[in-house]
């Protein structure tokens, strides 16, 4: 079987301002893969060209084998079994939601798929419970807090069972029961035929959303990896602005040990 994704050489810019360079990737089936790097690396961009809204400057993507192209996509026939095959969760739900109800939100993929009415109103049903929000079926999106609107956004997408999933920055906005909710869905699609492509750079989540890493700056890929290896290399992860030193003060006793957004391996040992 062909890779999922290939890009040969992909680069793109917003106005002339470099976002992705000469990046050259294999995204395999069945791939759980994390995109990390700081804020303006490229990990949202490189989502958006996986998904087919934007289109390389240079080089070129492949899914399935076939060109992925403005041209390919303007074809029913291809953009419909792509669009089937890929879903893209925006990091900021506002971008994604523009129905008047969340059932209507949910359905709207569905919809467009041609699928049958009982298949949709079962499916939109069995989502909104998996993610527990059924109770919020018949409420605006545009009036629900930040985690509930990531949920919709998140159901969106579920609804169809796509065989790609491009997770901009999964468990942004939500509270901790909710990203664990995500974090088990993401863990349950381990050892399936799904693809799992997520951005974030939370490093305490790389360990259950991942089985390769690839660290980003400045638009290219600096290093790659399992997550054990990614996170252990801490020069690596100053280098790439995702911890820093932060130094504390015990009584008399001072010391510096690197921050990440998860304060992971932090231990206070008066011998360090």
């Amino acid at each position: 079987m062909p890779p999922i994704f290939e890009l040969e050489n992909v680069s793109f810019d917003y106005d002339g301002i470099p976002a992705l360079e000469s990046l050259s990737l294999r995204f395999e089936p069945g791939q759980r893969v994390a995109l990390i790097g700081a804020n303006g690396s490229g990990k949202s961009t490189l989502l958006r060209l996986l998904d087919g809204l934007y289109f390389p400057k240079a080089g070129s993507i492949k899914f399935l084998g076939e060109p992925l192209t403005e041209e390919r996509l303007g074809s029913d026939e291809f953009n419909l079994n792509f669009r089937r095959r890929v879903g893209l969760v925006f990091q900021n739900p506002d971008v994604q939601l523009f129905n008047p109800t969340v059932f209507d939100e949910v359905a709207f993929g569905p919809l467009q798929l041609r699928w049958p009415r009982a298949e949709v109103l079962r499916r939109v049903d069995e989502t909104l419970d998996l993610l527990g929000i059924l109770h919020l079926k018949e409420r605006s999106p545009h009036r629900l807090s930040g985690g509930e609107k990531k949920k919709v956004s998140l159901a969106s997408i579920l609804v169809v069972d796509p065989q790609v999933l491009l997770l901009d920055e999964p468990t942004a906005a939500l509270d901790p029961k909710s990203q664990s909710q995500v974090v088990d869905q993401v863990q349950g699609w381990k050892s399936t035929s799904k693809t799992v492509i997520s951005a974030t750079h939370q490093l305490e989540l790389l360990e259950d959303i991942a089985d390769l890493v690839y660290v980003m700056q400045n638009g290219k890929i600096i290093a790659s990896g399992t997550p054990a290896e990614i996170l252990l290399n801490k020069d690596l992860l100053t280098t790439a602005n995702l911890i820093h030193a932060h130094r504390h003060s015990h009584g008399s006793f001072v010391h510096s040990h690197p921050h990440t957004h998860g304060h992971l391996d932090h231990k206070h040992d008066e011998n360090e």
